[in-house]
């Protein structure tokens, strides 16, 4: 029954990321359209304050949530639940209250100094109208993962994207003409109507699903949940929220040296096609590796509870094997056709390069992202506070010496060592704790080959259909090397089926 549920929300999960994730490039491509790439570029700068701002709102309450649950409902202790929902809620609630009110009162210093855009000030003022309902709607997303339902997060997400993107619409079509302030904060406002529903939402499913768990006993003691709550999300938060000032002043600082390095260039069109461009097009493949990153956090939490060192052992191994075969041949696609996938989607051979120069860091960034939530869900959020603020104040460092010197260019390759330094450390850190043993020429050079062999060869097979479409050589192109490579991987035993079962188990 658990084996059927874990498939049945892997599965829930993939198809709503996938789903979500195409919605958000095709509105991505319909915005970059309508307001251009400097006003992503606004976008994103403004959006970089909004990620500072909402991880003071989350506070890292969402994992906590997920842990402390998963714990009780492994006890059997369903009457607990409801004491951790609303400590959680109010510790979030806290947090996001003072965010919004510092975001309102320092909004035109931030955007005058930090940002050096007063065009910002209009929208940071809405962001500030967002962070209640971001911090509710994180406490209810944990509820849900511990109780392994992602239906209720899922179809909320997927009814906040709908009513963000028909609000924005709506919105930039009646503001069209206006500046790019007021174009820049309709989008704000969309994001705030679509999280405020979110929210609602959310709460009502909560409702409904409370009712069917919790028995009528009381819990009869506080179990100290609010010191829990605080030592699991008091690491997370803080590394969130170093993390996201050292990226927000990254994102304030790239624009302003890639100026110094090319004064006569576009810096913010420059910044927006690599952060809100690029950037969702390379990570749209690993969405099923993300929803198995989220579903573990439960499953590893429960795994140690019950001392089941074997169990996660195995359960690193398999899904570090699996992370490396996937993204691998995904890192292929972008390398060989990057730039017709840029020219299909945002009509840019400047994109189409950025995707073809990052391609080789994708299975870092893949591997990055999955071994960072299964560490969490392994009480490591210690350690992987203190990677990600490393790595973040090694960022900044390099975008002030290393920008004004070699420019795009030197941003590509900060991107590369930023990927594998974090990448190898939690990695290195996730075999460390698990005893986990990976093959590396088994799981990493004979697939790389492979992909790259398979892609190569086929690129060069379909040169000869020159009349073919865009969007048709693509889909060819994916779906002939995604075939080719998983036949390659079960005939030579890369992944068994065997192996697959047991991931799942």
């Amino acid at each position: 029954m658990k084996k059927t549920l874990f498939i049945k929300n892997a599965a829930i999960l993939t198809v709503t990321s996938l789903l979500l994730r195409f919605m958000g490039i095709v509105f991505k491509v319909w915005l970059s359209n309508t307001v251009g790439s400097e006003g992503i570029g606004l976008y994103q700068l403004v959006f970089s304050v909004y990620v500072l701002a909402s991880t003071f709102a989350m506070s890292g309450i969402s994992t906590a949530v997920t842990r402390l649950v998963a714990e009780e409902m492994a006890k059997d202790n369903t009457s607990c639940i409801v004491p951790i929902l609303k400590k959680a809620v109010f510790f979030s609630l806290s947090v996001a209250f003072v965010s919004s009110g510092l975001l309102i009162f320092f909004s035109r210093i931030i955007a005058i100094r930090l940002l050096e855009d007063e065009r910002a000030v209009f929208s940071l003022n809405i962001l500030a109208l967002t962070l209640p309902f971001l911090a509710i709607s994180s406490c209810f997303r944990g509820y849900f993962i511990a109780r392994r339902k992602v239906t209720p997060a899922t179809s909320s997400q997927i009814f906040e994207q709908i009513i963000r993107i028909v609000t924005v619409v709506l919105l930039i079509r009646r503001f069209r003409s206006y500046s790019l302030s007021v174009i820049c904060a309709a989008i704000f406002i969309g994001d705030t109507v679509a999280e405020a529903f979110c929210t609602l939402v959310m709460y009502l499913l909560y409702k409904k699903d409370r009712n069917k768990i919790v028995t009528e006993d009381v819990c009869q003691k506080d179990n100290g949940y609010g010191k829990k709550i605080v030592r699991i999300a008091f690491p997370i938060t803080l590394g969130r929220y170093l993390n996201s000032a050292l990226r927000t002043a990254e994102n304030i600082l790239v624009p302003k040296n890639l100026l110094k390095y090319d004064s006569t260039s576009n810096a913010l069109s420059l910044f927006g096609m690599i952060k809100g461009m690029a950037l969702p097009i390379l990570f749209f493949p690993s969405t099923l590796l993300n929803a198995l990153s989220t579903l573990l956090i439960p499953e590893m939490t429960e795994a140690m509870a019950k001392k089941r060192n074997l169990l996660v052992k195995l359960t690193v191994e398999r899904i570090i094997k699996t992370t490396c075969v996937i993204s691998l041949i995904f890192a292929a696609i972008f390398f060989v056709i990057g730039e017709k996938i840029g020219i299909l989607i945002y009509n840019s051979k400047d994109v189409g390069f950025l995707l073809f120069a990052l391609a080789p860091i994708v299975p870092l960034m893949y591997l990055d992202s999955v071994c960072d939530g299964i560490l969490k869900g392994l009480d490591q959020q210690v350690f992987t506070f203190r990677t990600s603020v490393a790595d973040s104040a090694i960022r900044i460092f390099l975008v002030v010496t290393v920008l004004p010197k070699y420019g795009m260019f030197g941003f590509i390759g900060i991107m590369y060592f930023s990927n594998m330094l974090t990448c190898f450390l939690n990695v290195g850190r996730l075999i460390y704790i698990s005893g986990a043993k990976i093959e590396a020429i088994k799981n990493v050079i004979i697939p790389l080959s492979a992909a790259f062999m398979i892609t190569s060869l086929l690129k060069f097979a379909l040169s000869e259909f020159a009349d073919l479409s865009g969007l048709v050589y693509i889909i060819l192109f994916c779906g002939i090397s995604l075939a080719a490579y998983g036949a390659f991987i079960l005939t030579f035993k890369i992944i068994s089926i065997d192996e697959i079962k047991s991931i799942v188990k």
